[in-house]
C-alpha cells in the first residue's frame, strides 16, 4: 500500500478492503482501563446518567454523598476527581506480566468528558479534574512496555444519554426544581466553573427523545432510531473533530466505538470518515495497515470493514473474521460494593473465557476497573497475578494461535446462550468443567485446553477419535507444565490420556499439546 495518498474512502464499499493485521490476530489478550470521572463516586457504571434518575440507587447515593443534583451535578463530580494515585507505568508493567499484548484506555465516555488535551472540547482532563493528559500518560507507559496502544470513544451518545439531566424531582422537597442539565455559561459567574459552558459537556439544549421519561428507552434508540432526538450538525462536527484530533495527536493503533456499527451511523457519515482516517493514518505512519477499528452489531458487509466487538459475550461458532469480546471483572466503572462483597470474576473465569474466545477466532479485551484515584485494589491485583501464573505455563496455547476445524467439545455446548443485541450472553450457559475442551493450533500442534483440572484417571478427547476416513494419527502428547511422560491411546472412541495425579502449576485449566493431527 502506498504511504502518501489515501487508500480508504469514507464508504462501506471502500472500507470493505480492510484486512485485520496479523499482529492483532496473534495478540489474543488485551487489558482495558475503563476509567474516567464516573469512577470518582465508586458507585458503578453509567453514574453520570443514573445520578439524575430520581429514586435510583445512584441518585440516592449522590444525594447522600454530594447533595441534590440541582445543586451538585455531574460537572461538580468532575471537579472532585483528581486521579491523585494514578501510576500508569506501574500498572502497565502489571498488565504486561499478566499476558496483555495490547492496552486500551478510555478517551471519553457517554459523559462527554475528554481525557486528553482536546482543543475542541473545553471539558477535558487537562483543564479540569486531574489537570493531567491521561491518554498521553497511558500511551507513554504502553510504549515503554512495547504494547500496542488503543483508545475507546463513547461520546457520540451524550446527546440522548444525558437527557436525564434535564429532569427534576417529582417528589419530595425538591419537586419541580430542575437538575443542572440546562445550565449555560452565564450561570457560572462567580462559581468554580466560571468560563466553562455546561452545555459543552451536557449537550442538553434540545427537545427530549420520545419516551425519554422511561430510563430504559435509550437502549432501543442506540442506533438513533425509535424516536431518538436527532443531534445537530454542530454536535456531529464537534465529535468528528475531537476524534480526528485524538487519532492524530496520540496515534493509537486501535480505536473502539461503543456504537451500532460506527458513531452516529446511519444519520451521519462521521463514523465512516473517522474509520477511513484511522486506517489511512496507520498506513502513512507504518508503511502498511496496522490499525484496528471496533464496532458493535455489525452486518455481514460491516464485518469486512472493521472488527466485530461483542460486549460481555461470546460467539457460539468459529467466526470467519477476527472478532473481540470486551468484558470486565466487575462493573465497567469502579464500584466499591463489588470489592467489599468480593464479587469480581476470578482468574479461573477469565482464563476460561479467554480460551473459549480464542478457540473461535476471537480476542479478549478485559477491563480492570480503576478507583477514582487511579489505583486498583488488592483483589484486582490477585486476579491479575492468577492470570500471570497460568500464562507463565500455558501461554503457547493462546498467543499466535488459530482455530482448529472445531472449536471444542463438552457438556457446556448444549446450553450455550444466544447473543442479545451487543452480546450479553456471558455466564448464561452451564459453568465450564474439565470435560469442556477448547482447541487452538500453532506451528503444527493442536492444543486441547481443558477448562478445569481432571480429578485423575482417563481424559477422553472425542474429537480425536480414530475413525474410518480420518487418517490423522496422534504422534505425541505432552502436558504443558509437566515434564513426565504421559500414557495415551488413540482409539475409535477418542484420544484417551491418563492424567497424572500430581500438582500442575496454575490449575485453572490444563493444556495438552498434541502432534500429528494438524
Amino acid at each position: 500500500m502506498p504511504g502518501g495518498a489515501n487508500v480508504f474512502e469514507p464508504t462501506w464499499a471502500s472500507l470493505s478492503a480492510y484486512k485485520v493485521p496479523d499482529w492483532f490476530r496473534d495478540a489474543k489478550f488485551g487489558i482495558w482501563a475503563h476509567w474516567g470521572p464516573q469512577c470518582q463516586p465508586e458507585r458503578g457504571d453509567w453514574y453520570a446518567r443514573g445520578m439524575y434518575e430520581e429514586g435510583s440507587d445512584q441518585y440516592k447515593y449522590h444525594v447522600q454523598k454530594y447533595g441534590h443534583p440541582s445543586k451538585f451535578g455531574f460537572k461538580d463530580v468532575i471537579n472532585e476527581w483528581k486521579a491523585e494515585n494514578w501510576q500508569p507505568e506501574e500498572l502497565m508493567a502489571l498488565y504486561k506480566s499478566a499476558g496483555a499484548k495490547y492496552f486500551m484506555a478510555l478517551a471519553n465516555h457517554h459523559d462527554n468528558f475528554d481525557l486528553y488535551d482536546s482543543s475542541h472540547q473545553p471539558w477535558n482532563s487537562v483543564k479540569l479534574g486531574p489537570k493531567k493528559d491521561l491518554i498521553a500518560g497511558w500511551a507513554k507507559a504502553a510504549k515503554k512496555q512495547g504494547l500496542p496502544f488503543g483508545v475507546t470513544v463513547h461520546a457520540a451518545h451524550t446527546w440522548t444519554w444525558m437527557e436525564t439531566a434535564q429532569r427534576a424531582d417529582k417528589n419530595g422537597p425538591y419537586a419541580g426544581v430542575p437538575y443542572d442539565g440546562k445550565l449555560t455559561a452565564a450561570d457560572g459567574k462567580g462559581k468554580w466553573w466560571d468560563g466553562f459552558d455546561p452545555q459543552e459537556l451536557y449537550a442538553q439544549q434540545h427537545a427530549l427523545s420520545a419516551e425519554s421519561h422511561n430510563n430504559g428507552s435509550i437502549h432501543s434508540q442506540w442506533n438513533w432510531g425509535d424516536g431518538a432526538s436527532q443531534p445537530t450538525d454542530a454536535y456531529i462536527n464537534k465529535f468528528l473533530n475531537r476524534t480526528v484530533e485524538l487519532i492524530d495527536k496520540y496515534q493509537p493503533e486501535l480505536i473502539y466505538f461503543d456504537d451500532t456499527a460506527l458513531p452516529l451511523w446511519p444519520i451521519s457519515d462521521a463514523g465512516l470518515k473517522i474509520a477511513a482516517h484511522m486506517y489511512n493514518q496507520s498506513i502513512k505512519r507504518n508503511g502498511k495497515l496496522k490499525a484496528t477499528v471496533f464496532g458493535k452489531i455489525l452486518d455481514e458487509q460491516q464485518r469486512k470493514c472493521m472488527v466485530w466487538d461483542i460486549e460481555r459475550g461470546q460467539s457460539n461458532k468459529i467466526e470467519e473474521f477476527a472478532w473481540q469480546t470486551d468484558t470486565c471483572i466487575g462493573s465497567w466503572h469502579y464500584d466499591r460494593r463489588i470489592f467489599e462483597q468480593k464479587g469480581y470474576k476470578n482468574a479461573k473465569t477469565v482464563i476460561h473465557t479467554l480460551a473459549d474466545v480464542v478457540s473461535k477466532n476471537g480476542n479478549l479485551l478485559l477491563n480492570i476497573p480503576l478507583r477514582g484515584d487511579g489505583s486498583i485494589d488488592e483483589q484486582e491485583r490477585e486476579v491479575l497475578t492468577g492470570i500471570a501464573a497460568w500464562m507463565k505455563v500455558n501461554e503457547e496455547c493462546i498467543f499466535g494461535t488459530r482455530p482448529w476445524k472445531t472449536f471444542g467439545e463438552g457438556p457446556a455446548l448444549a446450553s450455550a446462550a444466544p447473543l442479545s443485541a451487543q452480546g450479553f450472553n456471558e455466564g448464561k450457559g452451564k459453568p465450564f468443567t474439565a470435560e469442556d475442551i477448547r482447541f487452538t493450533t500453532k506451528k503444527g500442534k493442536l492444543y486441547a485446553i481443558l477448562l478445569g483440572v481432571p480429578a485423575g484417571g482417563e481424559v477422553s478427547i472425542t474429537s480425536l477419535a480414530k475413525k474410518e476416513g480420518n487418517t490423522a494419527s496422534v504422534t505425541k502428547v505432552t502436558l504443558l507444565g509437566y515434564n513426565g511422560k504421559l500414557e495415551w491411546k488413540q482409539q475409535s472412541e477418542g484420544l484417551s490420556i491418563t492424567f497424572p495425579v500430581l500438582p500442575v502449576a496454575a490449575q485453572h485449566a490444563v493444556v495438552f499439546s498434541i502432534s500429528g493431527v494438524v
